[in-house]
């Protein structure tokens, strides 16, 4: 791209959105409530949308600081102009997108409308009576348009990157990271439904358990405008409508991430005789210019930037040499509708109104899981999945376009979509394995119907999740709440016969002999109390070959004398692959264990914990790498010992009775800052696998009320 720097009088880029216009003559803190109950959960009665919204951001801003200020900012692209130069790629970026998208929002329903209106003044008031916790200059001129751009798709900057590198030649790439689960091995989600015959009451039962780093912002919240919606889910930090999960008094749903391609890299023949032209269907067609000023804050001067930019029909231009044009197309550009979405699922009364949501098709990505107070139970695989004319590539590959029939232009039929209904066995299941065992009774069929479908993969997470509920058995709430918080570790059970088959024949002794017999006596789990669960897990990563600097384990083939295969999907991997390499693997990590701890015999709760604020605490759980369901991130800490960042963070299991009951627990608390009464209050309560109970009733709010307010009303906080 062709970079212009101006060094000019400054140029304002202007926020052209209308002001909204409340027609209601009274202040929106006059038309709502805030009763906080148990662990400072905000449960939010207004009298209509607008109030609502300005509620939500009032109190994401109350409880998380300026997050949600300064991501409103980055969507309205002029973080440059208050934070600095280093931010002006993120405003040329976002820039790009909201000239795509502003000439829709009118178009948007006012329900919608007015949670973004809503939630826009509730920052600006926010910020006027709090400036001195946002950086100089910070606008509070915030319009609901502002706050609909922070969800925003744009163009995964991680997969231009490495397409460009393998361009030039450059073999950095690094895997493009999946939406916003994934930045780690141990990002993900796990969700289940079970119908009414899998249940004691005879009622379903959801669970909604995403894993995320702990600064990912989820916030539990009570949403109420009589008449028009009564939800209690998680609304995540900086916008109304992210990914949301939770319940109303009929049905509820739950996200996991999924592994889809959305998007494409095609090749176009320039125009040899027209500069800035391409040759597309015999004809030759214009690439549309764009010039783009932003300012920036540089010490206290106001300077300015100017870039071109090219585009075309199919999406933006990302590389242009010798005689081709390359244009990266993907699902959800210019789309703006994943609110309005969100809103109609919060809001819907049965499964086909949910459904119906569901098939505006405006959130791009996502497994759901569903349940409802009827007793349905539903799976969709989700995606605005590109109908290819062509075979699929991977990310690295350009595909040769000269002509509309060689790109796509739709997305793969609704009714297409990997999806299952009340199957036999009254269970449905996602851990972020493909959606070809969401219920082993009645697989959905692993003959892929269309060649970009996710490939069939079961990961150990799932498979003890199947181990867990795909039986018979029938479930209380509760009961879900233990098997939910079950502390087993299946690799352990896949790979230890052969680990003591192998360190056996090395005739050991000393404090190998000494593990090994630990090991032997083992039960598997990553309880805080268990014994060999250290030594299993360092003997582990040794034997990947994680260790040191190295963060890539070595393939499955040279670690499992079986792999995974979906002839048999429920009990492989399994067996070690290269048993005298275990053995010495299992010596070091004796010895580093010892080294470390003092003992290979320390407790898994001695050496994991929960820190937060003044709370240390030893907790159960571990990663993907060991088949944990319970998944937890843990990081070193300065004493050696690891602190938990993220797994877990979550946690919602609701029972759709006449009315919901439920329990939750979020593990970094409602308030991110150290000052806050919510900072840890949840942290001793997580880490012991004990959840709170729902307070979603009218009478059931009123009798655990701690505080009321009205948020906005004055600055006290």
């Amino acid at each position: 791209m062709k970079l212009i720097f101006l060094l000019i009088i400054p140029i304002f880029v202007s926020n052209v959105e209308a002001k909204a216009q409340i027609t209601v003559g009274s202040q929106p803190w006059q038309r709502m409530e805030v009763i906080r109950t148990e662990k400072g959960v905000p449960h939010i009665r207004a009298k209509d949308l607008f109030a609502a919204g300005f509620a939500l951001a009032w109190l994401q801003l109350e409880d998380h600081g300026n997050l949600t200020g300064l991501r409103v900012l980055e969507a309205s692209g002029r973080q440059a102009s208050v934070v600095g130069y280093e931010r002006i790629d993120s405003d040329f970026n976002i820039l790009r997108q909201r000239s795509k998208a502003l000439p829709k929002y009118p178009f948007l329903s006012k329900n919608v409308r007015d949670v973004y209106e809503g939630f826009a003044a509730g920052v600006n008031r926010f910020i006027d009576l709090h400036r001195s916790e946002f950086p100089i200059g910070m606008p509070s001129d915030f319009v609901g348009f502002d706050v609909l751009a922070t969800e925003l798709i744009q163009p995964s900057p991680q997969k231009i990157r490495n397409f460009l590198n393998r361009r030039s030649g450059r073999s950095d790439e690094d895997p493009a990271a999946m939406d916003d689960e994934g930045e780690t091995p141990d990002d993900g989600s796990n969700a289940w439904a079970l119908a009414p015959s899998r249940t004691r009451s005879g009622n379903t039962i959801l669970l909604r358990n995403p894993h995320l780093r702990w600064t990912a912002g989820y916030y539990e919240a009570h949403l109420t405008v009589p008449g028009v919606i009564d939800f209690y889910g998680d609304f995540r930090i900086g916008g109304p409508f992210a990914v949301i999960g939770g319940f109303n008094r009929n049905l509820g749903f739950s996200t996991t991430n999924n592994a889809q391609d959305l998007d494409e890299i095609y090749e176009l023949d320039a125009d040899p005789k027209r500069p800035d032209h391409y040759l597309f269907d015999g004809r030759s067609v214009p690439i549309k210019r764009e010039l783009i000023t932003i300012p920036f804050r540089s010490g206290g001067s106001t300077l300015t930037e100017t870039r071109e930019f090219w585009t075309t029909a199919l999406g933006p231009v990302i590389k242009r040499a010798d005689g081709k044009i390359y244009v990266f197309k993907y699902a959800g550009d210019g789309e703006i509708r994943a609110g309005e979405q969100f809103l109609r699922m919060m809001r819907a009364r049965t499964f086909n109104e949910w459904k119906a949501a569901m098939k505006m098709r405006a959130r791009v990505t996502s497994n759901f899981t569903f349940a409802d107070r009827a007793g349905n139970i539903y799976y969709l695989s989700n995606a605005a999945l590109p109908l290819l004319p062509h075979p699929p590539v991977d990310e690295l590959t350009a595909v040769a376009a000269r002509g509309i029939k060689d790109v796509w232009i739709n997305y793969v039929p609704f009714d297409a979509l990997p999806q299952v209904l009340n199957p036999p066995g009254g269970y449905v299941h996602n851990e972020n394995s493909s959606h070809h065992y969401t219920n082993v009774r009645m697989p959905i069929v692993t003959r892929n119907a269309y060649p970009n479908f996710e490939e069939p993969r079961l990961s150990l997470r799932s498979q003890l999740a199947i181990q867990l509920i795909g039986g018979d058995e029938k479930f209380s709430l509760e009961d879900i709440v233990r098997l939910k918080h079950s502390y087993r570790t299946l690799l352990a059970d896949r790979v230890k016969d052969d680990l003591i088959a192998a360190v056996r024949a090395t005739a050991p002794s000393g404090d190998v002999a000494a593990s090994l017999s630990l090991i032997e006596r083992w039960d598997n789990t990553t309880s805080p109390a268990s014994r060999g669960s250290v030594v299993f897990q360092e003997w582990w990563r040794h034997y990947s070959g994680i260790h040191g600097e190295i963060r890539q384990a070595l393939p499955d083939d040279k670690r499992y004398a079986n792999v995974w295969t979906a002839d048999d999907p429920l009990t492989t991997p399994r067996g070690l692959a290269d048993p005298k390499r275990a053995a010495e693997s299992f010596a070091w990590a004796v010895d580093e264990v010892k080294k470390r701890y003092g003992s290979f015999d320390v407790e898994w709760g001695d050496v994991h914990r929960v820190r937060r604020g003044k709370v240390d605490m030893p907790v159960g759980g571990c990663g993907n790498d060991l088949g944990c369901f319970r998944i937890m991130t843990f990081e070193r800490d300065k004493d050696g010992k690891f602190a938990a960042v993220g797994g877990d963070c979550w946690v919602l299991a609701v029972e759709f009775d006449v009315v919901p009951k439920a329990y939750s627990v979020l593990a970094y608390g409602q308030g991110r800052l150290p000052s806050s009464p919510y900072h840890d209050d949840q942290a001793e309560m997580f880490a012991k696998g004990e959840l709170k109970r729902v307070a979603f009733t009218k009478a059931d709010v009123d009798a655990q009320a701690i505080v009321r307010y009205r948020p906005g009303e004055k600055s006290v906080r």
